[in-house]
């Protein structure tokens, strides 16, 4: 790396970690986010070669460079247009996508099939390369997500263990990528059997997922599947075992849609708006303050001062609380139901987070709601806290799964929101599975212990967010998004308690039974 690249690269993470201009340390930010140009006419030339490879289907569509046609006649529409017309009744919204999108499909060889009389109901295994139908597909304003399935030892090569479910495979094309200063970003190493169809690839493992990440017509895909880097176990995958089924996937990516937008600029960091009128009693410890010796390998918290989303709160009702739900049992660190918060994102787990100094983190923030009352007059019902959607989004969930995730996909953010610990029955039963819409506010279902079954975990929900990077999809710190949330719900501005404050400091909230409250499963709880 020569001296200038080293210096830019200085000057490029001080920027990101120094205040705005005009704004004090304290201040809260905005993401800076960089906006990416779209290659259309490469991507137009891809798709020319892959309908190429069926001729009688490559003659009903039409390029650019063709003669030109009769206005009746279909070859008139622009080829992309074609193509979305195609694929929409497979991948709906396809062409909300504003890049190409790339997907296991093959379209020449789907339409090819169709000519020569292929039933309306033709399975669309055949065209996948033995994927199923896409568990879920959406496209927005500034890309597109996919999860395919394969089922265990479908094909030559792939693993044929059997899983507990079939392997999941997401893919990610954005427009808008998130700026975060990553000291892991970039690495990887390049794969020799697809380097003439992915010049660039880089494979890794990162944060429990094996990815390949890629650049195509000037935009990041990212091919990924949640694995444990470590040797196989009886019922999961390990990322090892995962690459030939990844590969497959790379191999049969085709052009399947996508239609040119506006260009997009990049979004530069701001300072966050919060309320004007100081709390009466809501105050909250310092980012990156995280309770005494609970980081992983004796590593502190990961200050981070960005609301990465204008979320409404996840809990129905106020107050609310965030602290430690494994490392909070002694005096000294207080009550679950109290204020000051706290923030718990690189507390000591076995996950890995790069953006905690020690490599392994917490990913999220635990949330408690307050106790009912003791006189039971309230009709409050402990066990049924209510947790609502924070903004507008889509969910990622498949049957079973103890976690939704929240999916929002818009001109000005790409960014996830997962909540855990929910009663998986009961999310079924609502029908909060993939590809269902959801709005800001509405209610997805009750706080709960669910971890791999009942009990498995204190009653609290874990709240955590991801952002889209080069890297794929990373965890970053949401206590600063969950404080300023807070303050728009009580509609007060918090009061920072810094790390060298006292426990005197400290303003707590006294419910109607102010009782030492118990934690249980603390040590080991998970999430």
């Amino acid at each position: 790396m020569s001296r200038t690249t080293v210096s830019f690269t200085i000057c490029w993470l001080a920027a990101l970690l120094l205040p705005l201009p005009g704004a004090s340390a304290d201040e809260f930010r905005t993401p800076s986010i960089s906006a990416m140009r779209v290659e259309w006419r490469a991507a137009l030339d891809q798709l020319r070669q892959e309908i190429g490879t069926q001729p009688a289907v490559a003659a009903n569509f039409s390029f650019a460079s063709q003669r030109r046609v009769a206005g009746s006649d279909p070859r008139a529409t622009p080829a992309l247009v074609q193509l979305n017309a195609v694929t929409a009744p497979i991948f709906p919204g396809i062409v909300s996508s504003p890049i190409p999108v790339l997907l296991p499909f093959d379209t020449a060889a789907y339409l090819d099939a169709r000519q020569h009389g292929a039933p309306d109901g033709l399975s669309l295994q055949r065209f996948q390369a033995d994927f199923r139908a896409a568990d879920v597909f959406h496209a927005g304003a500034s890309g597109y997500d996919a999860v395919f399935s394969l089922v265990s030892g479908a094909g030559d090569g792939m693993p044929q263990r059997t899983f507990a479910r079939p392997v999941e495979v997401q893919i990610t094309g954005s427009i808008l990528v998130y700026d975060l200063a990553d000291r892991l970003g970039g690495k990887g190493e390049p794969v020799k059997a697809l380097a003439s169809q992915f010049p660039d690839l880089r494979r890794f493992i990162r944060e429990g997922y094996l990815r390949y990440a890629f650049t195509r017509f000037g935009i990041p895909y990212v091919v990924s599947i949640q694995c444990l880097d470590s040797v196989p176990r009886p019922r999961r995958l390990a990322c090892r075992e995962a690459y030939p089924v990844a590969e497959r996937f790379l191999r049969a990516l085709r052009v399947a849609g996508g239609q040119p937008s506006r260009p997009r600029s990049d979004i530069a960091a701001s300072v966050a708006e919060r309320p004007a009128t100081t709390a009466s009693d809501f105050t909250y410890r310092s980012s990156g303050d995280i309770a005494a010796n609970s980081g992983g390998r004796k590593q502190g918290g990961h200050a981070d001062l960005t609301v990465y989303s204008q979320i409404r709160f996840p809990l129905a009702k106020v107050p609310a609380f965030a602290h430690s739900q494994s490392f909070a049992t002694r005096k000294s660190d207080g009550r679950a139901d109290e204020y000051p918060w706290q923030d718990n994102f690189c507390e000591a787990r076995s996950f890995e987070v790069g953006q905690c100094d020690s490599g392994y983190g917490h990913q999220g923030q635990d949330l408690r709601p307050a106790r009912c009352p003791a006189d039971g007059n309230s009709g409050c019902d402990p066990k049924q806290q209510a947790v609502i959607a924070v903004r507008d989004s889509i969910v990622i969930r498949a049957p079973q799964q103890q976690s939704a995730t929240l999916q929002v996909n818009t001109e000005t953010e790409h960014v996830r929101f997962r909540y855990m610990h929910m009663n998986p029955s009961a999310m079924d039963a609502d029908g909060l599975l993939n590809g269902r819409r959801v709005a800001e506010g509405e209610n997805i279902g009750v706080v709960s212990n669910y971890l791999d079954h009942p009990n498995g975990t204190s009653r609290h929900l874990h709240f955590d967010v991801q952002v889209f990077t080069r890297d794929g999809w990373l965890w970053v710190n949401p206590y600063t998004t969950l404080v300023s949330a807070y303050e728009r719900r009580i509609r007060g501005r918090g009061r920072e308690i810094g790390p060298d404050a006292g426990p005197a400091a400290a303003v707590a909230h006294v419910l109607p039974d102010d009782v030492t409250r118990r934690i249980d499963r603390q040590e080991g709880g998970g999430n």
